[in-house]
């Protein structure tokens, strides 16, 4: 009815998407190794509504606009690369806290619902390469003679929030298992320390993304 085809073949494309290592993926592993289930997923959701938030700009044109416009595109670029320096700012300072105060907090940095919620969805939002990637992808399975184009667009943007939020849910049943292995004094600093250059990496790959 709203026009869209090839949904199968859409799927499988959202699933290889979803299960490629990005920023979302390590935000979410990140939060839930350092502060349990619960922390990754309010990073789910956080990211979730990000995507929530792209599909309606995109069907709306503000990813047109980042598309068209090299000045919006680095303003919105710039602005996501220094909310990951800051998430690897703070992840840094708790892998450099001495190994005294590392141990009595169980190597653990605690991450409350509504902050790991915040996280994940400006980390998400922030980004301009998701935006440009949901006006580039979705139009492809939508048919040229649509009659409801803006609604098959939000339609399979839905979808892919659904979907991408389900798998996400279940990477951090999978890493809150793990989290529960025995593990020796010192992996929580070593995780916040290697978090911490990941982030500032992926902030650096960001800001240097041309339009």
């Amino acid at each position: 009815m709203l026009g869209t085809h090839d949904l199968p073949l859409f799927a499988a494309t959202v699933f290889v998407l979803n299960a490629t290592p990005g920023v979302d993926m390590a935000l979410t592993i990140g939060a839930t190794l350092r502060s349990g289930w619960r922390a990754g997923a309010a990073v789910v959701l956080g990211i979730n509504l990000g995507c929530v938030f792209h599909t309606f700009a995109a069907a709306f044109g503000l990813a047109a606009l980042l598309a068209a416009s090299a000045q919006a595109f680095a303003v919105v670029k710039l602005a996501g690369a220094a909310y990951l320096l800051y998430v690897a700012w703070g992840m840094a300072r708790a892998g450099l806290r001495p190994p005294v105060v590392a141990e009595n907090t169980a190597d653990v940095v605690p991450l409350t619902f509504r902050r790991g919620v915040w996280q994940g969805f400006l980390t998400n939002a922030l980004n301009p390469k998701v935006a440009l990637f949901y006006l580039a992808l979705l139009p492809q399975f939508i048919d040229t003679d649509a009659p409801h184009k803006t609604g098959a667009f939000v339609f399979l943007g839905l979808w892919f929030v659904v979907q991408g939020g389900l798998f996400s849910l279940a990477l951090v049943g999978l890493t809150a298992m793990a989290r529960r292995l025995p593990t020796r004094p010192g992996i929580g600093r070593a995780l916040n320390l290697g978090g911490a250059g990941l982030f500032t990496l992926l902030a650096a790959k960001l800001a240097l993304t041309k339009p």
